[in-house]
């Protein structure tokens, strides 16, 4: 009988996608990246409950 692959999980392919992609950038250099993704998350977050706040005062008319 084959033995069945192990499917791995999302997070566990993105972090090894990850680790490919950053090749050898210092991990000191590494917390730009990171910040500006939590910047973008955060504008993000922000735009999207706005969003929804017009769309309900619009329903609302």
């Amino acid at each position: 009988m084959a033995k069945q692959k192990k499917q791995k999980s999302m997070e566990e392919t993105l972090w090894d996608s990850a680790n490919k992609l950053r090749g050898s950038v210092e991990s000191s250099e590494y917390k730009h990246v990171v910040l500006g993704l939590i910047f973008l998350k955060f504008a993000s977050d922000k735009f999207a409950a706005r969003r929804e706040e017009l769309i309900a005062d619009n329903q609302q008319i």
